[in-house]
C-alpha cells in the first residue's frame, strides 16, 4: 500500500550517524522533510543530498528537520556526513533491514536498498507531499520546496 497526501506518516525510530536515536513522535510539532535514499557515497546519492545541503536555509528557515534516511550502517553515514559536511541528520534504517522504507512502501527488496522517496509531514504527522522514484531517477527537488512554502503560508 502506497502512502499518499492527507496518510498519517508512520512512525520510526533510527539512529542517526552518532547513534542517536531520532523518532518521528519526538518531532511532533515540527514539520519533516524525509530523504529515503539507496546508499551513501554513492553517486547519484552525493549529488542529491549535496544539492540538499546547498539548499539547506530553504528548508530551515522554513522551520522544517531535513532527515535523510538509507539503509547503511551508522558507521559509513558519519564518514558521509563528514566528507560532505552535511548540517543535516543522516538516519540508519539497517536493521531491521529497511522496515521504515518499507513502511513507507519505499524499499526494494531484491536490492535491499531504500528507493529515492520524499515525504513531507507536517507538524500534526500527516504527510503533505510525497514522491517515489526509481534508484536511478534523480529527484527534482523544486517539488520538495513548492511543499515547504506551501507549508508555511
Amino acid at each position: 500500500m502506497s502512502l499518499s497526501v492527507g496518510d498519517v506518516a508512520p512512525e520510526f525510530s533510527l539512529p542517526d550517524q552518532d547513534r542517536q536515536v531520532v523518532s518521528l513522535a519526538e518531532l511532533r510539532g515540527t514539520p519533516a522533510l524525509l530523504v529515503f535514499y539507496p546508499f551513501a557515497f554513492s553517486g547519484l546519492c552525493t549529488g542529491e543530498l549535496c544539492q540538499l545541503r546547498d539548499e539547506l536555509s530553504v528548508y530551515t528557515d522554513a522551520g522544517v528537520r531535513v532527515l535523510a534516511i538509507s539503509t547503511d550502517p551508522v558507521f559509513s553515514l558519519k564518514a558521509f556526513r563528514e566528507k560532505e559536511g552535511f548540517d543535516f541528520a543522516l538516519l540508519s534504517d539497517f536493521w531491521p533491514h529497511g522496515a521504515t522504507a518499507q513502511a513507507y512502501d519505499a524499499f526494494n527488496e531484491k536490492a535491499g536498498m531504500a528507493l529515492r522517496a520524499t515525504f513531507l509531514v507536517d507538524a500534526d504527522g500527516k504527510i503533505t507531499f510525497a514522491e517515489v522514484n526509481s534508484p536511478g531517477d534523480v529527484r527534482e527537488q523544486s517539488g520538495w520546496k513548492d511543499a515547504v512554502s506551501k507549508l508555511t503560508s
